[in-house]
């Protein structure tokens, strides 16, 4: 490269090995040019989400790859992780929800709350509310329109943690009064 910016797949090519082995993969590049300066996001994601010191580690070694090309254009770059609220569109989205809880628009038209549990190439567990307990509805990932992980304020009760997780004992029948 030795002029303008470098595009979304150098910029994967770039990037990807040294986010592979810091366990992460990159979820998008994002490219702004009408920013002064124009700004790279480059956003990603891994089984287990990355944390703020995560985050400046990649951000570092990016920064450092970049510097070694011969870009003319100055811009800004920033690493981030997906965000909660981002759409679920994929199997490996679901697995890494495990224990959050999701709002799913299906194909039928209706839609549905639960908490992510095991999910396969094909389907996702959601555990559900059933009556004053909990029960577990497997949906296949092709009747799955839109997914997005729902903010929560308070933690979930045990009993439905333990489904969505695998933790399935003596507790997972219980009622949220009893848990």
């Amino acid at each position: 490269m030795t002029t303008g910016l470098p595009s979304q797949t150098q910029m994967i090519e770039l990037l990807g090995g040294q986010f592979a082995r810091a366990g992460y993969e990159i979820e998008d590049v994002v490219i702004d040019t009408r920013a002064r300066p124009p700004r790279i996001t480059v956003v990603a994601d891994g089984d287990i989400a990355p944390d703020l010191d995560t985050i400046a580690a990649l951000s570092r070694s990016a920064s450092e790859l970049l510097d070694g090309l011969d870009v003319r254009d100055r811009f800004v770059l920033e690493v981030s992780s997906p965000g909660v609220e981002r759409p679920l569109t994929d199997a490996k989205h679901f697995r890494r929800a495990r224990g959050r809880k999701v709002q799913l628009a299906l194909s039928d038209g209706s839609r549905l709350t639960g908490r992510v549990g095991e999910t396969g190439d094909d389907a996702v567990a959601l555990v559900v509310r059933d009556g004053r307990g909990w029960s577990v509805r497997e949906t296949p990932l092709t009747d799955i329109v839109e997914a997005v992980v729902q903010v929560e304020f308070s933690p979930p009760g045990q009993a439905e943690l333990d489904l969505a997780t695998g933790v399935i004992g003596d507790r997972a029948g219980e009622t949220e009064a009893e848990a």
